[in-house]
C-alpha cells in the first residue's frame, strides 16, 4: 500500500511539472502587450453646468379694465406692435342695479337742495334790491346795506356750488348706468387703452366675455399682455447640487431648441435666495439678460438651455483625462512618457481645469512628448472576447 502511494504522488508531481512547462510555453506563444500612444493638443477648455428654462420677456405688463362690464369690441389680437395710449378694447358696462339707485337718489337729493339754494338767492336778492333803493333815498345806513349785499353775495354762491354739486351727480350717474359721460374723452372707463408701448403677445378674452374692474379687492380680468421682445431673459433652475458653483454676472451660452445652429449671449443676474422642492430635488430660479444683436426673433415661452460658464482657458494645453494617472499614495497626478520604443518612465503634471473629458495641463509635459495609453482596451479575439 505505502509503495501505491508513493507512486500515486511520483505521478501527481510529474503531471504538474508537465502541465507547468505546457503554461509557461503558452504564455511565450501570445504577442507582446504593444501600448499605443497620444499627444497633448492645444485648445480651449470649458467648465460648465446646465439648467434648463425658458425665454420670457423681462416684463409683461397684464392690461385690465376700470369698470366691470361686457367685451363690446376688440381692436388688436396678438402679435401686433402698438404704442401707449393705443385703443385696445372697448367696455360696454352692465350697471350695478344698487350703484345705479343710489347714484339715482343723490342726483334728486342734489337737485332738491339746488331748489332750495335758488329759493334763497331770490329771497336775498329782493332784500338786497329794496335795502339799495332805501340806502339811496337816505333811510337806511351803510352798515345794513353792507349786510344786506353780503348776505346776497353768499346765496348766490351757494347756489352756484349746488349747482357744480348737480352737475357731478349727473355724471356719476352716467358713468355708473353707461361708463362715461359728456367731456371724458379719451378718459373714458369703457375704452381700454395701451399703457405702454410694445407686442401685444396674448388676448386671454374675446368679444362678449364678462370682465371685472381692478381695485383694492381684485385683480380684474386680464385684457391683453403687453411687452417689449427686445428685452428678453433666460429664467430657469440649477439643482442644489450646482448652485453653489455659480454666482452673479457669470456669462451665458444660450441655445434654443426652436432655432437651429444658433446660440445667445447672456449675463447671470440673479440667483434665487431661496429653493423650491420640485420632485423631491431643490430647485433655485435663475435669471439671465439675454444680449440680442442680430435681427433673430425669439417669440416668448420658447424652452431653452443655458450653459453658465464656470471657468474658461482658451489657448492652453490639453490632455484626455483618460491618459492621467493617479499616485496611489499622494493622489498626484502624472503620465507615462515615452523614451524608447515601448520604454516609458514617469512625469508628474501640474492639472488647470477639466471639462470631464479633457484636461488643461500647466507643466510637466510638452505637445511633443507621446504619452502611454495605459487603459487602452485589448482587440477582440475571433470568438467575440476580449
Amino acid at each position: 500500500m505505502k509503495r501505491i502511494g508513493t507512486i500515486i504522488v511520483l505521478a501527481l508531481i510529474v503531471l504538474s511539472c508537465v502541465g507547468g512547462v505546457y503554461y509557461l510555453y503558452q504564455k511565450n506563444q501570445e504577442d507582446p502587450v504593444t501600448y499605443a500612444t497620444e499627444s497633448a493638443s492645444k485648445g480651449s477648455i470649458i467648465k460648465k453646468t446646465v439648467a434648463t428654462g425658458s425665454i420670457v420677456p423681462k416684463e409683461e405688463i397684464l392690461i385690465k379694465p376700470n369698470i366691470s362690464g361686457i367685451i363690446d369690441e376688440i381692436f388688436v389680437e396678438a402679435g401686433d406692435v402698438i404704442k401707449a395710449g393705443d385703443l385696445i378694447a372697448k367696455v360696454k358696462v352692465v350697471p350695478n342695479v344698487n350703484s345705479l339707485s343710489s347714484a339715482k337718489n343723490n342726483i334728486n337729493s342734489v337737485r332738491t337742495q339746488v331748489e332750495t339754494a335758488r329759493l334763497a338767492l331770490e329771497s336775498e336778492k329782493s332784500i338786497y334790491n329794496r335795502q339799495k333803493g332805501l340806502f339811496e333815498k337816505g333811510v337806511v345806513s351803510a352798515n345794513e346795506f353792507d349786510r344786506a349785499k353780503l348776505s346776497y353775495n353768499q346765496a348766490q354762491q351757494r347756489y352756484n356750488q349746488e349747482k357744480v354739486s348737480l352737475s357731478g351727480a349727473q355724471q356719476t350717474f352716467d358713468i355708473v348706468k353707461t361708463g362715461t359721460t359728456r367731456g371724458l374723452g379719451a378718459s373714458a372707463n369703457t375704452e381700454i387703452r395701451a399703457t405702454v408701448s410694445g407686442m401685444v403677445l396674448d388676448i386671454p378674452v374675446k368679444t362678449g366675455n364678462q370682465v371685472i374692474e381692478s381695485n383694492n379687492f381684485n385683480d380684474g380680468t386680464t385684457i391683453a399682455i403687453l411687452a417689449n421682445v427686445d428685452e428678453m431673459i433666460f429664467e430657469g433652475k440649477v439643482d442644489e447640487s450646482e448652485v453653489g458653483k455659480i454666482k452673479e454676472n457669470l456669462p451665458l451660452e444660450i441655445t434654443v431648441g426652436a432655432i437651429e445652429n444658433k446660440k445667445f449671449d447672456a449675463i447671470l443676474d440673479y440667483i434665487a435666495p431661496k429653493g423650491v422642492s420640485e420632485n423631491g430635488a431643490i430647485q433655485f430660479e435663475i435669471k439671465g439678460t439675454l444680449n440680442i444683436l442680430d435681427t433673430t426673433f425669439i417669440r416668448a415661452g420658447l424652452s431653452a438651455n443655458a450653459s453658465i460658464i464656470l471657468a474658461r482657458a482658451d489657448s492652453v494645453l490639453t490632455l484626455k483625462e483618460a491618459l492621467i494617472q493617479y499616485d496611489v499614495k499622494t493622489q498626484k497626478p502624472y503620465v507615462e512618457l515615452e523614451v524608447g520604443d515601448q520604454d516609458f518612465e514617469r512625469r508628474d503634471i501640474e492639472l488647470g481645469i477639466s471639462d470631464g473629458i479633457n484636461v488643461e495641463v500647466k507643466s510637466g509635459v510638452s505637445i511633443e512628448d507621446k504619452i502611454k495609453v495605459w487603459n487602452q482596451l485589448k482587440p477582440a479575439n475571433q470568438w467575440g472576447g476580449q
